[in-house]
């Protein structure tokens, strides 16, 4: 059973979508939710010096039906809105998976966590895919019962055995970065990030793991 996190870019045209990028320094934590086909509706913690002008611009958006202010002390404020709009939630709506609550929104970008079957986290996939949301998967974790092995993307794989199987890691190096490139055919740049985020992943895994840190 996998645990996942997930980068999605939220889209423009939604309320948060907008905000959160015109307003990238405020976090937008997103307490619980309720995604429907055509509303939805969710508590939202707004993080921000000032609050109010931020509640006055969320009110004032078309796919916002409603809006009301729950409490506010200093720099927090804690709104429950309903929206016309639940674009971003669609996709966890029709897959069926549950996302990890609370989870922060800032600067355009969700950070999502689930744990879930792996037939709905490629359901989850393809909906955002379908719907034209741009998501990263930061990582992928196979949970059993006894620990949680580190899963790589299919492509992060693929470079990385490349890399493995050309002598990349040996001590000296059999190959360059620009050998494991042409045996995969693409550009230096390209097979030089893919390579990068994989090793990130293992070692993050590792460290949480294995090191008390």
């Amino acid at each position: 059973m996998p645990h996942a996190q997930l980068t999605v870019d939220l889209p423009e045209h939604t309320w948060i979508g907008d905000l959160s990028t015109a307003h990238p320094d405020v976090v937008f934590q997103v307490v619980t939710s309720i995604p429907g086909e055509r509303t939805g509706i969710g508590l939202v913690r707004l993080t921000t010096a000032d609050p109010l002008p931020l509640i006055t611009d969320i009110q004032s958006r078309d796919d916002v039906e409603d809006l009301e202010l729950l409490w506010k002390h200093d720099d927090e404020a804690l709104i429950q809105i309903e929206t016309s709009n639940p674009l971003p939630l669609l996709p966890v709506l029709r897959a069926g998976v549950p996302l990890k609550m609370p989870f922060d929104i800032q600067n355009g970008e969700a950070t999502w966590e689930m744990t879930t079957s792996t037939s709905r986290l490629s359901s989850l996939g393809d909906h955002l895919d379908d719907l034209g949301i741009g998501f990263a998967i930061e990582y992928v974790r196979e949970i059993d019962a006894s620990q949680a092995d580190q899963l790589l993307t299919d492509r992060q794989q693929e470079v990385l055995l490349a890399a493995v199987e050309a002598g990349y890691y040996r001590a000296p190096r059999e190959s360059t970065l620009s050998d494991v490139a042409e045996v995969l055919d693409i550009a230096n740049a390209t097979c030089s990030d893919l390579l990068h985020r994989a090793e990130g992943h293992i070692i993050h895994w590792f460290v949480e793991e294995h090191m008390d840190v």
